[in-house]
Parts: structure tokens; sequence; C-alpha cells
């Protein structure tokens, strides 16, 4: 029923609206009230002409006070010559070329690894400045350069003196200025040199870390590698392989570039390129196979490597530093031998065990690498190992024993077993590790037969004030009082002619070596009279 409302209303609706147009249509009537009426329609005005355009003003009309720019018009790029395209590499070229080699045909190749912001002067190289303890930057700044790079070059072994060693390396690691008309990077190339030749790797390596890579040259590239495979950061070496301007094709930087590709993320092009070294025989085989296991352990490798010792008959830096890097343990019949070199790197390698580290610590410490507390530091963590046996462990008691026993006596004992039980050659690193020990005994005419080794072992850390203590409980002319006379700076007066003579008497020494160096310290030191320096003169 709704429906049809709704019906019946639209058809209603329709019809009303149509009655209305009809009615509108047959009977048009104005509602509008007067005056709105539409005004009858005039007639239409002709249209104006549109005025002519004017013409667009040139590029090259201004108006007064305008400054016009002219938009600058592109070069065409000049065409290739034959000869550049004839260097451009072919397809199979292309396809056989590495990341790296592909980088620099393309120019992506790095020159820098640091920032231009960040770069630094080379102005003054080096790692201790004179507030640290360093010299003063301008100290060789009006040294003639042909001078000191002689001197610097002339520096290829260890010093005679202890103390020398300790007082040259603090010279060579300072922050300084290149004489006049030496460059800067050629001066710390130097340096780094003469500290590698000391044994002094790692100061050397921070000492090539002040420079930024490329500025390196090829002088400062050789100790650089040097420095990073004495102290065994091999990975430490890659921005100098990767981004470095001296390219090289020896056995030994191929090896690096492969370890530092695989570090860098190319794992399969670094196995390739360590693989095909192996298989050329351009590197011995031990070596291929280390740098191959380092390389492995950059995350993605997948195979195996064997080391195999057999035929090996001599250690070379970078086998040595990377054996060490991987933790491969070298044969006995290489270690036992090992010289000067391998037993500094070895006494301060962080990867290598304590024990171990302990073999060599004592020729470090005589040659002045290691410094007192250093020593003593490192048998301090021996002692702290549970359960450890040997040698090394035996030591670390018997040195804290020396430290901490109430009785003097058993004290004194324990520093005589350190002193015999050193191992053959490091006996002064012996004295070395026993210094604040000895500085800790009371200055007894009891202990006056050991009172020499007691005062020998605090000078070698610098512990003048106590070894001044037993000036008065030493005999004249004994040795400990040779010691005294020409070690201690608050000696008084001058030694007597006597006590010289009794020296003499009892120097044992080869064509009395002990009493020549004394006298010669007296005399520096102005502690003898001018006349008795000339009559032991003639008579030595």
């Amino acid at each position: 029923m709704t429906r049809g409302w709704w019906a019946a209303g639209s058809a209603l609706a329709a019809l009303a609206l149509g009655s209305t147009l009809a009615l509108a249509q047959g009977q048009p009537e104005d509602l509008l009230p007067p005056g709105f009426e539409q005004p009858t329609p005039g007639p239409t005005p002709a249209p104006s002409p549109a005025p002519a355009p004017r013409p667009a003003p040139s590029s090259s009309a201004t108006q007064s006070g305008e400054i016009v720019q002219p938009i600058p018009q592109a070069r065409p790029a000049p065409a290739p010559s034959a000869s550049e395209l004839d260097r451009l590499p072919t397809l199979r070229e292309l396809e056989n070329l590495s990341t790296d080699e592909l980088d620099q045909l393309l120019g992506l190749r790095p020159s820098v690894d640091i920032p231009a912001a960040a770069q630094r002067s080379t102005e003054r190289v080096g790692v201790l400045s004179s507030q640290e303890g360093g010299i003063p930057s301008g100290s060789f700044a009006r040294q003639p350069a042909g001078l000191v790079r002689a001197a610097l070059a002339a520096m290829d072994g260890p010093v005679v003196s202890r103390w020398g060693h300790i007082l040259l390396r603090r010279v060579l690691a300072s922050r300084l200025a290149a004489p006049d008309g030496m460059e800067p990077v050629e001066f710390a190339a130097l340096r780094a040199q003469a500290l590698n030749a000391l044994g002094e790797h790692a100061a050397a390596r921070a000492l090539v870390q002040d420079v930024d890579t490329a500025n390196y040259t090829a002088g400062l590239t050789d100790a650089a590698l040097a420095s990073y495979i004495g102290t065994a950061d091999i990975v430490g070496a890659c921005p100098v392989v990767r981004i470095g301007r001296f390219d090289r094709d020896d056995p030994q930087w191929r090896m690096l570039a492969g370890i530092c590709n695989a570090y860098a993320g190319e794992s399969t092009r670094a196995g390739n390129d360590l693989r095909r070294l192996l298989n050329s025989g351009a590197a011995a085989r031990i070596d291929a196979l280390l740098a191959q296991r380092f390389a492995g352990a950059a995350g993605n490798g997948r195979r195996g490597v064997t080391i195999e010792w057999d035929g090996v008959e001599e250690l070379t830096p970078l086998r040595f530093a990377l054996a060490n890097a991987v933790g491969e343990e070298i044969p006995e019949t290489l270690s036992d031998a090992m010289g000067p070199y391998y037993r500094l790197s070895a006494a301060t390698a962080p990867m290598i065990p304590l024990p171990q580290r302990a073999q060599s610590a004592g020729f470090a410490a005589s040659q002045g690498v290691l410094s007192s507390r250093a020593i003593i530091d490192l048998y301090s963590q021996i002692y702290a190992i549970e359960g450890l046996e040997g040698e090394p462990a035996a030591r670390a008691a018997r040195l804290r024993q020396a430290y901490v026993d109430n009785d003097p006596a058993a004290r004194l004992a324990a520093i005589r077993d350190i002193w015999s039980g050193s191992p053959e050659g490091d006996a002064y690193g012996s004295y070395v590790l026993t210094a604040y020990a000895a500085a800790r005994m009371p200055s007894d005419e009891a202990f006056a037969d050991d009172a020499a080794g007691l005062v020998t072992a605090m000078l070698t850390a610098g512990l003048d004030r106590d070894a001044q203590r037993w000036l008065g409980a030493v005999d004249g002319g004994s040795l400990a009082w040779g010691i005294l006379a020409a070690g201690v700076p608050q000696f008084e007066g001058t030694v007597s002619g006597g006590d010289l003579s009794d020296f003499f008497d009892g120097d044992g020494s080869t064509r009395q070596a002990k009493s020549r160096l004394l006298v010669a310290g007296l005399a520096g030191l102005g502690r003898i009279d001018a006349g008795d320096t000339a009559d032991y003169s003639e008579e030595f």
C-alpha cells in the first residue's frame, strides 16, 4: 500500500508540473516588480580592432639600470683521440679485472681514508709532546738535514746502554718538526725505521699512524709495514696496502693485499688470490697457508687450512707475525733458536700466552723495551692464573715473596733465587725485575755482601735515592761502592785514590774493563782530580 501511495504521489506531481508548464507557455506573466523589467536590447556595437602585438625585445636589449647575465652555453665534449681509444680495455679484459683494478680504471678508488676536515698537518709529527716527557718540537729544526739523515739511517741495531735505549726511544717518538731542508714525512720515516731497528715496533706504529695515509712516501710505507708486522697487527696495515700510492708485486705485499681484501668483504676474491699465490710458488708454502688461515677468519671462510711446518727451517718476520696472529704454535726447533728480533716481538705481543711471553721478557727488559713496572706487571698476571705450573709460575711466586715477606732475609733469599734462576743472557733482566723489591731491603751491613746486586737492581729502574742509602753501609773500593760513586747524582765530594786502588785490586774483569769504565765515568762527572785522571789514563 505504501508503494501505491508513492506511485500516486509521483504521478500527481508529474501532472502538476506538466500543467504549470502548459499554463506558462500559453499565457506568460511578468512577476518582477516595476522597475526591474529587462531593458530593451539595443544594437550590438561593432568590435574594436585589437592592438597590434609588440615585437618581443631581443636578448641583447637591456633597460637602463639592469644587469643581464648571459646564459652559459654547454661546450661540446672533445672527441677521444685514437690513442685513448686504443687504451680502453676490451670486454674480455673488463670481465677479468679485479674490483680494485676496475675502481682504478673508473677513477673510483679512494685516495684518502680521512675526511678533509679531519686531515692532519705534517708540520710536527710524533707521539710525545714536551709536556708528556718528549723533547721540544724544534730540537732538530736548525740541525743540518744531511747530518740528521745520516745519523738516523745508521741506526740498524740495539745500542749498548739500556738507559741510552730508553732516552733514544723518547727522542724518536717525540712530536718534532723536521730539520730545514728535509721533508716532514721523510723525517718521520727515518725515525720509524730507527725505532723498528731498536725493536720498538709499538712506538714505530704509533709514529706512522700520526701521518695520514695519503701523505705516505715509499720509505714511510716500508717503515709502517715493518711496524705492523713487528706487532703482529696484520689488519692494521690494510689502509697502507689498499689506499697507499705505492703498489708492489712482491709476495709479502700480495699476501697482505689478499688478507686486506678478505677483511674488506671480498672473501671470494681474497681466496682466489691467495690460492693462486700458493700454487704459483711465488711465496713459501707455509706463509701462503698462514695467510689463508688468517684471511679465512674474516667471516665468510668455509675452507679449513692445515698448517704444515715440515721442511720449514727458519722464521721470517711475516711468518712469525702470522703464526702468532692465528694462534698457531711454532715448533720448538724454531722457537728455541729465535734471535733478538723475535724475542723482543714475542715479549710485547698481546696474543701470545703470558708464560711464553715471560720467556722473552727478561731479554726485552735488559734492552730497555720493557720497563721494570711492565715486567713486574707481566709476572703479576702470571701469578693470578690459578693452577698454572712451570718455571714462569714458580718465578712469579718467588717475586711475590721478594715483595711481601715480613722477614728481610727471606726477601733477600727470594731475590737471589730470581737472579740465579734467570735464563742464559737474561741476567740483567732479572735485576730489572727485582728493582722495587731491592728498594724495600733495609740498608744494613748484614746484607752488604749482596749490596752490589741490590744497588744495580735499583738503578735499572732509576731508584737512585733508594740506592744512595747504601753509601754508608758498603766498604770503600768495593763493587757496590764503585756503582754508587758513578751512579747516584747526590754523591758528594771527590773519590779518594785509596778507594780507587782498592777497586782496581779487586777487579777481576777482562782487561779490567770495570776499572776503565769507572775511571771514565768519574772523570766525566768531575768526581776525581784532573791529575789523577791523567795518571789513570796512562795506567790503563
